[in-house]
This record gives C-alpha cells, sequence and structure tokens, in this order.
C-alpha cells in the first residue's frame, strides 16, 4: 500500500462528514482510504491518449420535448375531482393567517 493516511487526515475528513469514528474505525478508515487512493493510482497507469473524453457512458442527446398542451381547456372534468371548488378553482385549506 504506497498511499499511507495520517491520522489527521481521518480526523479532518470525521469532522467534515460529521462523524464520531472509534480508534478501530479509524484505522479500517485509514486501510479503506489508502486503498481507494491505490486504486486511483492503478487507474492513472491507463493509456487513455486514444480514449475521447465524454460526461456519460452512453450517448446522450437533448432529451427535452415540445411543451405542448393537450388538455389545458379541460377545466370542468378536473374540477370534478375537486373536493370543493369556488370560482372555477380547487378550494384548500389556509396555510397561514
Amino acid at each position: 500500500m504506497a498511499n499511507v493516511i495520517s491520522d489527521e487526515t481521518i480526523e479532518y475528513v470525521g469532522i467534515l462528514a460529521k462523524l464520531e469514528l472509534s480508534d478501530d474505525e479509524k484505522e479500517k478508515a485509514k486501510e479503506d482510504m489508502g486503498k481507494m487512493l491505490d486504486y486511483i493510482d492503478k487507474l492513472n497507469e491507463l493509456d487513455t491518449s486514444n480514449v475521447e473524453p465524454m460526461s456519460h457512458v452512453f450517448p446522450v442527446n437533448n432529451v427535452f420535448r415540445e411543451d405542448v398542451v393537450i388538455n389545458g381547456d379541460d377545466r370542468e372534468n378536473i374540477l370534478k375531482n375537486a373536493p370543493e371548488e369556488r370560482d372555477g378553482a380547487f378550494v384548500v385549506p389556509k396555510t397561514f393567517d
């Protein structure tokens, strides 16, 4: 394991994450973080010079659709579901005075 995590780093990460770790948990976290950094180092050894940068694994195109109103003039049927209605609108309980 080439990456050694200091006690101060674990303390700092614990403070940032608002965690209270026991001494055993701190040692396990140091070991786990070291393994993660070792794995990142291993990934950095890969030759990615011929790989095009991407933001998604799958090709993503514009997924927006045209905003078309299809039932905007159906107020009467919509208000049939209202427990109470007044002047063409839903009546709801007050949320503040």
